[in-house]
């Protein structure tokens, strides 16, 4: 056993002894860069929460960094999200914007979430200690013991003993499913992203549809109201008529 503490020495002997408070210590090495620092809940009893030590790296004068979870890196997330040494590893970054609470980055692999976030974007995310006071239809990032999982949340989370819902975006092929809330183990709220996608040259349809229209002698403005109320069942224009075939 003092081989063990001494190997691993922020794990807390009391709890790898005696079964008695956080797995992890406070304060698990000295102030600086790459430091690794337990947060301890801070919550009600019947706040429904993960009810584990979240762990953080910090920088040279204290602050948490946002790390990077990378998609290779998230198969190991799912078993190590807590461990120092696996902490210790990934990319730590400084955001503007994004300091005072603790953040990480998550990079997103395919496209149940398109068009919002398309394959290879960064979502950055907060952590969210109060399941039951998230916001709903927000985006959120889940950690199973299986998956990393980028959804839509309709509900905050008041059972643990219940299941949530999750919704993709891209609903043409992703369908809604239901998740035990027992099998959460971390919850992160989607607050900004960085795409890899640079946006192309915006569409330029429209406004040839306008210059063919005004070519025509007509009122480009009137002809979409006229479009809008044929689709609605109006068929009232005032000026010049033309006929939609």
């Amino acid at each position: 056993m003092v081989e063990v503490l001494s190997t691993f020495p922020e794990i807390s002997g009391d709890w790898l002894l005696m079964g008695r408070g956080p797995m992890l210590r406070m304060g698990l090495e000295g102030p600086g860069p790459g430091a690794i620092t337990a947060m301890l809940p801070t919550v009600p009893q019947r706040a429904v929460t993960s009810g584990q030590v979240l762990a953080v790296t910090v920088d040279q004068v204290g602050k948490e960094n946002t790390l990077l979870v990378s998609v290779q890196a998230q198969a190991g997330y799912q078993r190590q999200f807590n461990e120092p040494r696996f902490l210790k590893d990934m990319t730590p970054y400084a955001l503007p914007g994004f300091t005072g609470s603790t953040y990480r980055a998550f990079e997103v692999s395919g496209d149940s979430m398109a068009p919002t976030y398309k394959h290879h974007d960064l979502v950055v995310c907060s952590f969210v200690e109060r399941w039951d006071l998230l916001k709903p239809h927000e985006s959120y990032v889940l950690v199973t013991a299986e998956n990393v999982l980028l959804k839509r949340l309709v509900a905050p989370i008041t059972d643990r003993r219940g299941t949530i819902e999750l919704h993709s975006d891209n609903g043409g092929q992703y369908g809604v499913y239901a998740l035990p809330v027992a099998d959460l183990l971390e919850l992160w709220m989607v607050r900004g992203f960085i795409s890899t996608n640079a946006p192309g040259r915006p569409d330029t349809a429209n406004e040839k549809l306008r210059e063919a229209i005004e070519a025509l002698g007509h009122n480009y403005q009137e002809v979409m109201r006229f479009l809008d109320n044929s689709a609605r069942g109006s068929v009232e224009l005032r000026g010049p008529m033309i006929e939609v075939s």
